[in-house]
Formats: C-alpha cells, sequence, structure tokens
C-alpha cells in the first residue's frame, strides 16, 4: 500500500468518527455539500495565514497553523474524491501530466 493510499485510509477512517460524532451530537452525518462547505472555510483560513505568512496579516504560530490548515485542505479533498468515487491519485497523475506537457510545449 502507497503514502497516498494510507493517507486516503486515515481520511476515510477519520470521516467515519466524524459521522458517529455528528449522528450523536446533530442527529445526522455529514453529506457532500457540507463537506464542501467545510473545505471552503479551510481554504479562507488558509488564506489568511498565507496572508500573515507573507506579512499582510498579523498573526501568532503560523507555521504551525498554516500546516494544520494545509492537512485540513487535504482531508477535505480525500473525502470530496471519495464520496464521488473519484480516484485522486489517479487524477492527480493525469492532471501533473497535462500540465508537464503544456508547460514543456510552452517552453518549446
Amino acid at each position: 500500500m502507497s503514502d497516498f493510499d494510507q493517507l486516503r485510509d486515515r481520511a476515510i477512517a477519520i470521516r467515519q468518527q466524524y459521522d458517529k460524532l455528528n449522528e450523536e451530537q446533530r442527529g445526522r452525518k455529514w453529506d457532500a455539500k457540507d463537506h464542501a462547505m467545510g473545505f471552503v472555510g479551510d481554504v479562507g483560513d488558509l488564506m489568511k495565514l498565507v496572508a500573515a505568512k507573507e506579512g499582510v496579516r498579523a498573526g501568532t504560530d503560523i507555521d504551525s497553523r498554516l500546516g494544520h490548515e494545509l492537512a485540513d485542505c487535504l482531508w477535505s479533498l480525500f473525502i470530496l474524491a471519495e464520496h464521488y468515487d473519484i480516484d485522486l491519485k489517479k487524477e492527480f497523475e493525469r492532471t501533473m501530466d497535462y500540465l508537464n506537457k503544456r508547460i514543456a510545449k510552452e517552453l518549446a
């Protein structure tokens, strides 16, 4: 099993724990829309931390918080890909191949 697969499987296991917690506390699991909205919130938080890292905003413990938000965003991507039955590893590799060819063509 690859590192990627291990990360994906861990993300899914955490989502399953959240499913239990949300059922207990809210009476329902999060659906893809809820996860997508959470992802948007995480991207907003990430942007604030990037601005702080670049000196545009004030902040404390930025490196640690930046790492946390990047991990939150990655978790959301794994969960959304799983929900929509997207092979994220395959799509990432396909997209990187496309970008590599496009950039090489423009540089030629």
